[in-house]
C-alpha cells in the first residue's frame, strides 16, 4: 500500500490546463515587461523579475521554468515585449541578455526549493528562494555578460548592479507574499498528468477484460456445461 500511495505522486507530462497557465503567465511576464521602465543605464529598472519569481512560486519548476521559455521565444521571434518596445534576438546578446537568460536558471532554482516546502508554502522560506534564485543566479549570469557587452571592468559592474538590488529585494519579498496567499487560498495543482493513477487504470482494465474473457470459459461458466 505504502508503494501504490508513492508512485501516485509521480507525474509527467503537461495537461491542457498546464499549458493554459504558462501562457497566461507568459502574459503576466510580457505585461510586468512593457510596464514602465526606470532607465538608469543600459539596464533599465522594471517590473521583469516580479513575473520570473512569481511564475515558480505558484507553477513550481517545469511551468514556471516553460513560462521563462515561452516569452524568451515570443521575444527572439520579434515581438516587442521588451522595455521601449525591443524585440528580436539582438537584445540577447547586449548588456541585458545576461539577465534575461539567468531567468530561465532562476525560475528553474526557485521552483525547486519552492517543491521542497510544499504543501505547506511559507514566506520566509519562499522570500529566501526569491532572493537565491531570483536575484542571485540571475544576477550571477547578468552581471558578468553586462560587463563583457560593456567592456567595463566587472568589480565596477558588480558596483553598478546594487542600484537594482533594493527593487529586486521587494519585488521577492512581494511575490512571496502573492504566493503564500494563493497557495492558502487555492493551491495550484502540481504539473503534468499521475503516472501511478494512469498504471493503476490501466491495470484495472486489464483485470476485468481478462476477468470477463476467462468467465464464459472457465468451470464456472454455465452456458458451456451440457447436462
Amino acid at each position: 500500500m505504502p508503494q501504490a500511495s508513492h508512485s501516485r505522486v509521480r507525474r509527467r507530462g503537461l495537461t491542457a490546463r498546464d499549458i493554459a497557465l504558462i501562457g497566461v503567465f507568459a502574459a503576466l511576464l510580457a505585461v510586468l515587461s512593457m510596464s514602465a521602465a526606470i532607465n538608469v543605464g543600459p539596464v533599465p529598472i522594471t517590473l521583469q523579475t516580479l513575473g520570473v519569481m512569481l511564475a515558480p512560486s505558484l507553477l513550481g519548476a517545469k511551468r514556471g521554468t516553460l513560462v521563462v521559455l515561452t516569452f524568451l521565444a515570443l521575444v527572439v521571434a520579434g515581438l516587442p515585449l521588451l522595455p521601449g518596445g525591443r524585440g528580436g534576438p539582438t537584445p540577447f546578446v547586449g548588456p541585458t541578455g545576461g539577465y534575461m537568460l539567468g531567468w530561465v536558471l532562476g525560475a528553474l532554482v526557485i521552483g525547486l526549493l519552492v517543491h521542497l516546502m510544499l504543501p505547506r508554502y511559507r514566506f520566509w522560506p519562499g522570500l529566501g528562494a526569491n532572493i537565491v534564485g531570483g536575484i542571485g543566479v540571475v544576477y550571477l549570469i547578468g552581471v558578468p555578460w553586462s560587463a563583457v557587452a560593456l567592456g567595463d571592468e566587472l568589480l565596477a559592474t558588480i558596483t553598478a548592479a546594487g542600484v537594482f538590488l533594493p527593487g529586486d529585494l521587494a519585488k521577492a519579498a512581494l511575490a512571496a507574499g502573492i504566493a503564500a496567499a494563493v497557495h492558502r487560498a487555492y493551491p495550484v495543482p502540481p504539473a503534468g498528468r499521475p503516472v501511478g493513477e494512469e498504471t493503476a487504470d490501466n491495470a484495472a482494465d486489464t483485470f476485468t477484460d481478462t476477468a470477463g474473457t476467462d468467465g464464459g470459459t472457465g468451470p464456472a461458466g454455465s452456458t458451456d456445461r451440457t447436462e
